[in-house]
């Protein structure tokens, strides 16, 4: 199904009938991709004295509860309540859920100890580009990333100069393969989350920041529509589902 968009004065094409999955799914098990040093997520059935909420278990449904930590457990998006003392939600805050979208394939260079997004990988991967949001995919790319933990492995971060020239770009939607867009430990500085949301100035309440993403190799660099589907959480983020669909040309 071919769908066309106006965005500005261009017309762009999209084929509806073959989305592009980048996010991760979410699994009970020690395998599911894990940080920050949090237990697994949990899908259990409810339970009441002898009553197991499992249709295998003589009940006539299945009626799961689920534990586990957005930031911590697979794809979310997160608005800049995330680091505000003032609650901010990201459902109330994310208003619109069609962008134009850059994939952008980054090798992380070495920094000391570190490995980093500069400010100058970001400038070579978009040019001049005009574009709503960026996809940012690591190298190397495996599908290992869907189960990895995180926690102390000290993961490539952006510098605080990338997050900056993002912002002044006028990218409102930041998306990476990463935990997170700052270094693991930093004495909770946050440089880049910071740059992004403009904390020392006006906020940008309408900007996201879209982690844990992963992106199939198959998926070439180049020019998307993003749909950028949430869950409707009250909260500073929310699990995601983000979709890309290759512009026809």
């Amino acid at each position: 199904m071919i769908a066309t968009i106006q965005y500005n004065s261009r017309k762009i094409k999209i084929d509806l009938s073959k989305p592009l999955d980048i996010s991760m799914p979410l699994r009970a098990s020690k395998d599911n991709v894990n940080a920050w040093y949090v237990d697994a997520p949990k899908i259990e059935p409810a339970k009441d004295r002898d009553w197991i909420a499992t249709v295998k278990d003589g009940a006539c449904i299945n009626f799961n509860n689920i534990q586990f930590n957005p930031h911590a457990h697979g794809t979310h998006t997160e608005c800049v309540g995330h680091i505000t003392e003032e609650i901010h939600s990201i459902n109330k805050n994310l208003k619109t859920f069609f962008f134009l979208a850059e994939v952008v394939t980054v090798a992380p260079e070495k920094l000391g100890e570190d490995f980093v997004i500069s400010k100058k990988q970001i400038q070579f991967a978009l040019g001049n580009k005009k574009r709503d949001a960026i996809v940012i995919r690591t190298i190397p790319n495996t599908s290992e990333k869907l189960i990895r933990q995180y926690s102390n492995t000290n993961p490539t971060y952006l510098l605080e100069e990338a997050a900056i020239h993002l912002k002044q770009k006028g990218i409102k939607h930041l998306l990476i393969d990463l935990p997170s867009v700052d270094k693991e430990k930093d004495e909770c500085q946050l440089l880049a989350h910071n740059a992004f949301w403009n904390t020392k100035g006006k906020l940008r309440l309408d900007a996201t920041i879209t982690e844990f993403i992963y992106v199939p190799n198959h998926v070439e660099d180049g020019l998307y529509v993003l749909n950028l589907q949430i869950a409707p959480f009250e909260n500073d983020a929310t699990p995601s589902k983000p979709i890309l669909y290759k512009v026809i040309e």
